[in-house]
């Protein structure tokens, strides 16, 4: 592992704007500075509509900024960075190319000869345990061994810097920790052929497992909460007091108050009127959301947050799309890790089948900004019916085509649990009940 040295990348007092379908501007980052220096790792940790894959794509080259400026080593980036190669979420592969060809393109395109880029291909598919896979094909592969290839494709143009957005979310638990550890392992050694890693992520104990820096960040728009330096001797005890102890911290961090606004809770968005691009939907079902304040009634109305996943055996950040649902519902409030239901949480909680759904269509209608907005779509309409297409185009000028789906999926299913509206896969068509 490299020593702790000179700015590989600097980011200067970023923000970034794009406009809604309205014309109107939406704020995602907001005057952001951090840098990456030579022989650290740094995560950027935060919740959906944070911005942290915005901000990635920005020190990538990939987008402008609206203000501020990027740096690498020194120079202002005004097109793609050279020093630096990302690892996405979803693998991106050439599905038409083999495993050693996936992993040629980057050289292929900085013109490095033929002979040379097989021998660099072939000993970066070796080192990254792929040896035995160089003819197959993507579809061949499991989840793990395609990341396995999107590292390798990284790594072999040598770059100052690894960028990596997400790149364990879309495996299953046992192959990301797996691949997590072998890419520490790789990382702590001599021959790591790059300088720098900065890891985009949602999970807490990730980057505490990972990172020598975390910047928290806020959602909607993104700023720093908090930068947290992470010197936990390697390999990390993920059952240590210690690991513990600094997973709850920043688990308060972002559940709690925020420090640019003097310490208090941050002036909440008025649900009642806020759009579906100034407050999105936490990715949450209503089967999980029930459950969660079942178990919190039960367990007397309060519970600590970091417990509570414990007990449950998941990941802390497991959870907080569930408590973002339940306080945009007004079903709970959340302090300092505490969670505590509300009269109104208790009552639907306690509730039978059809007030349980009275009350849930009552709230989603009117706290819900998607849900609210596809309701007075369909109500707008002749026939009470409407394309998807409609509001994945609108989603998607805000939030990309990736999570605009996500969106309208998790809408769909609280309005189809409130009966306020139906969805026909077969026509795409959201519709309102018969």
């Amino acid at each position: 592992m490299p020593a702790k040295g000179d700015v590989i990348v600097e980011v200067d007092q970023v923000s970034m704007s794009f406009t809604t379908p309205d014309g109107e501007p939406l704020l995602v980052l907001d005057d952001i500075s951090v840098s990456l220096r030579e022989g650290e790792i740094v995560a950027l940790l935060g919740k959906s509509g944070s911005g942290k894959s915005t901000l990635l794509r920005c020190i990538a080259g990939l987008n402008a900024p609206s203000e501020g400026k990027v740096s690498y080593r020194g120079t202002p980036v005004n097109g793609a960075n050279p020093g630096v190669a990302m690892v996405f979420q979803g693998f991106g592969l050439m599905p038409w190319l083999t495993v050693q060809a996936n992993v040629e393109i980057g050289l292929q395109a900085r013109g490095v000869p033929l002979a040379e880029r097989n021998k660099r291909a072939l000993a970066m598919i070796d080192l990254i345990g792929l040896d035995g896979f160089e003819q197959a094909y993507p579809k061949e592969l499991s989840g793990g061994m395609r990341q396995r290839v999107g590292f390798a494709r990284a790594l072999v143009v040598e770059p100052d810097a690894l960028l990596m957005d997400e790149p364990f979310s879309a495996l299953d638990v046992l192959t990301s920790e797996n691949l997590r550890g072998e890419l520490l392992n790789l990382w702590q050694g001599k021959d790591f052929p790059t300088k720098a890693i900065l890891l985009v992520t949602h999970n807490i104990e990730e980057a505490v497992q990972m990172a020598d820096r975390i910047f928290v960040l806020s959602s909607n728009p993104g700023r720093f909460k908090a930068e947290i330096t992470d010197d936990l001797a390697r390999p990390r005890n993920r059952r240590s007091p210690e690991f513990e102890a600094l997973v709850d911290q920043i688990y308060k961090i972002m559940t709690g108050a925020d420090p640019q606004a003097g310490g208090q809770i941050k002036a909440a968005v008025d649900v009642r009127v806020a759009s579906p691009t100034e407050l999105p939907l936490p990715h949450a079902s209503v089967g999980g959301l029930a459950g969660l304040m079942e178990i919190l009634n039960n367990a007397g109305g309060r519970a600590d947050l970091p417990d509570l996943a414990q007990l449950l055996t998941f990941e802390v950040d497991d959870l907080l799309p569930l408590v973002d649902a339940a306080v945009l519902l007004g079903f709970a409030d959340v302090a300092n890790a505490d969670l505590t239901l509300t009269p109104l949480g208790k009552r639907w909680a306690e509730a039978d089948i059809l007030t349980s759904k009275e009350i849930f269509a009552e709230n989603a209608r009117e706290r819900a900004p998607l849900v609210r907005s596809i309701v007075r779509a369909l109500d707008s309409t002749k026939d009470g019916t409407m394309n998807e297409r409609f509001f994945l185009d609108l989603l998607g000028h805000a939030f990309g085509e990736e999570d605009a789906v996500a969106q309208l999926e998790t809408a769909i299913g609280w309005g189809r649990y409130g009966e306020l509206f139906d969805f026909d896969a077969d026509t795409r068509e959201l519709e309102i009940p018969a």
